[in-house]
Order: structure tokens, then sequence, then C-alpha cells
């Protein structure tokens, strides 16, 4: 099963300094700064996702590349834009339209000719079919006999064609990239049907759109169904989906890629969930900036807080952590300096400090605990923990965050392989 990590232009830079946290005031960002197959000496994934929907961007969603990078995408091919000739393992590169940017138009905003014309001239090795997404999971529909609502039927009926018409002009075309054909439903016998469909229009590699939000239960009922119709050499692709403890399930069903960007999102948008090991997650020390963080610059501004006593709890919160790290203050005066500037910068008033401050202090300070008694940023062989050291479990900016993000992909992909009974010396 191969793993394809989306592409949103998550980078490091290498420049920063996370003592004076500084970097490089000649640093261009495109041209300097890497993406985790540049930080990582092994593999960390198969390949990348780069979506039609984030390099355009479309109605509220913003696109995540600049004019330049557009054109230098186009002119030069995705595997030159991501720099992955110069890796010194094999990654592939799949395309899709990122189906979530339109969800709420009542048809997508690309024909099959223009799509085929992105993948084709940014030179992919596999190209998903243009999709609908159905935001129903509702089995009731067909188990009572009840009719869907014309828009979820329509839905699905617009993936179908757009699915037909892909694959007729991608053979007419001679395209060098494999199609996807892809599947959406309300229920597991929706979805068979629509894999059923898309195997009569050609395709041997489909994937499985709309189930992110659904639950693991839900995503095996719909596998075992469209194992029903499934043939046996047609590979499947979980769109969003990584749910590692029923890996071998779903390949058992015939799952042969997934992708997903949880491990990097879960470093900085969890509550507890922040840093991954092989065998559990931790949080993450949270220690934010004064300057730049704009709920604390609130507190500040309406006196809540004042900036000297934050300045001076934040930079020994900072200083607490090294020294913990080089051996030269124990885990009770770390954690004591770690809470009380959390404590500050969770305050809203006085009142409510009276009523929850000592409970959240605790409770904080016991999960505290269990992270620097384990250091788990020792132990790990990752090139990102080697690099910056306990940087890594700090909460705080974006180039510690993103990095610790990158550590979760790298440790994903071996957990991955792990479920599955495979080394990493077997990755294609």
């Amino acid at each position: 099963m191969k793993f394809f990590f989306p592409d949103s232009q998550d980078l490091v830079d290498p420049s920063f300094d996370f003592e004076t946290e500084r970097r490089d005031d000649l640093r261009v960002r495109q041209r300097d700064d890497l993406y985790a197959h540049e930080v990582f000496r092994s593999r960390a994934y198969d390949g990348l996702l780069v979506s039609k929907g984030i390099v355009d961007g479309y109605g509220q969603v913003g696109s995540r590349y600049t004019i330049g990078q557009k054109h230098r995408l186009l002119r030069n091919g995705v595997k030159e834009f991501l720099r992955i000739e110069e890796v010194p393992y094999p990654l592939e590169v799949m395309g899709d339209c990122g189906a979530f940017t339109y969800v709420k138009e009542k048809v997508p905003p690309y024909t099959a000719d223009e799509v085929i014309n992105f993948y084709s001239d940014c030179r992919f090795d596999y190209g998903v079919s243009v999709d609908h997404v159905i935001l129903a999971y509702q089995p009731d529909w067909d188990a009572k006999g009840e009719q869907p609502p014309e828009e979820v039927k329509e839905r699905q009926a617009i993936t179908l064609s757009l699915a037909e018409q892909f694959w007729t002009r991608c053979k007419a075309r001679k395209e060098g990239f494999t199609p996807i054909g892809v599947a959406q439903g309300w229920s597991p016998k929706s979805y068979a049907h629509a894999v059923k469909e898309l195997q009569a229009i050609g395709y041997s590699y489909i994937a499985l759109g709309g189930m992110v939000p659904l639950k693991t239960a839900e995503v095996l009922a719909s596998l075992e169904k469209i194992a029903e119709v499934r043939k046996p050499k047609t590979r499947l692709h979980l769109l969003g989906v990584t749910r590692l403890d029923h890996m071998n399930a779903f390949a058992d069903l015939g799952v042969a890629s997934i992708d997903g960007t949880s491990p990097l999102r879960q470093a900085f948008k969890d509550a507890s969930d922040n840093y991954y090991t092989l065998s559990r997650t931790y949080s993450a020390i949270r220690i934010p900036q004064v300057e730049g963080n704009a709920k604390l610059q609130k507190k500040i501004s309406s006196g809540v807080i004042r900036q000297e006593t934050a300045r001076k709890l934040e930079k020994a919160a900072l200083a607490a952590m090294a020294a913990f790290d080089k051996g030269k203050l124990d885990i009770n005066a770390s954690i004591a300096a770690l809470t009380d500037y959390e404590e500050l910068c969770a305050e809203s008033s006085p009142q409510e400090k009276k009523a929850g401050a000592a409970k959240k202090r605790t409770s904080r300070a016991e999960v505290y605990r269990e992270v620097l008694s384990d250091q788990p940023w020792k132990k790990c062989g990752c090139e990102v923990c080697r690099s910056i050291g306990h940087h890594v479990i700090l909460f705080r900016g974006a180039e510690r965050n993103r990095r610790r993000g990158f550590h979760n992909v790298w440790v994903f992909y071996r957990k991955l392989r792990s479920e599955l009974g495979l080394g990493l010396e077997d990755a294609a």
C-alpha cells in the first residue's frame, strides 16, 4: 500500500535559528526552504498528491501558489517544481481536482479536458477524474427502499459522467499518466454501484471520495460491499483516509494507496496528540510567542496581562526547556516555569483564574511531566529530532510546528509499513 502526502506548500526554512528566532534576510521561500522529502534521507511517503484546486484556488479557498509558482509548475513540470528528482529514492506524483474547494457549487468548475491539460502539462504519474463530493452518508435510503435527494443522485451521476469523459479523452489523446476514476456514494450499495460503473468504463484504478467524515465501520462496510463487484486487478485509493488501526483490513479489501495530511495537521491542530512515536502520541509543550500571538496581544492590549510580565515568563519558559534538555534543570523547576507562563496566557479574568486555574495547572503539569520524563525526541532517529532537539516538542511558531508535522509524517509512514508487515526496503 502506498502513501501519498498532499502538498499544501508546507516547507521549512533551514536558515531559521531556534535560539534567536531569526532567519537569513536573503532567504527566498521557494528557492531555499525545504519540502519534507528534502529534510529526510529516507522516505517519509511514496509520493505526493497535488490538487488543482490548491494550485488555482477557487471561491473562498485561496491558492497556496503564487503566480510565479504556478507558471514554474506548468513550465518545469510537477517533479522538478517539487524537487523530487533530486531525492535519492523514487517518488510518484498524483493529481486530483481538490473537490472540497468547490463542494458548494452545483456542478464542478472544471471540464475533463481542462483537468487532463493540467495533468499533462505538469507531467503527473497519476491523474484523478473530475468528481463532485456527496456530503451525505445515509445507508437507510437503500435499506428502506427510499430514494436519496435529487442533488445527491445528481452528484453521483455527474461524477460518473465526467469519469467517462475523462477516460475517453485520455485514451484518445494517448496521455502518459495513469487515469484514476472517482467513486462517490451515500451508502455501501451506492459506492459499489459507482465502482461497477467505473470498471465498465475501463478503469482499473479507482479512488473512493467523500469518505473523510465516515466512521471506520462505515468505510469498512463500503469496502466490503465494493468487494462483491471489484475485479481482481482493480486497485482502490482512499482519498483523505489514514486509519492505521485498520490498514490490514483495507489492504485485504483492495486498497492499494491512501493519502492524508492528518499526521502533519495533528502537530499543531490537535489538543493533545501532537507528537508521534511508533507506540503512542504526546502533547506538545505550549510556549506561545508574545509577539505575533493575536490572543495574547489582545489580552495585553486590554490590560488583562502586562507585556513585561508576559515577556519575562516567556523567556523563563524557553530557558527552562533549554536547561532541562541539557540536564541542567530538574523536572519540577522546568514544569513550574512552563505552567507559570501557560497560566498567564490562559488568563481572561480574575474570576475565571480563581475558579479554574488550579485544576488546569495541575492537569497541564501532569501532561508535561510525562513528556519531560520520557523525552521522546531524544529517542527518535529522524533528521528533525536529531537536528533541533527539544525544539520539536515546543508548540511555538510555524518553524517548530511544521517540523514536528514532518516528523509525524516520517513516523506515520514507518507505522504504516509495520502495520502491513512491510519493511522500508520493500517500498516501491
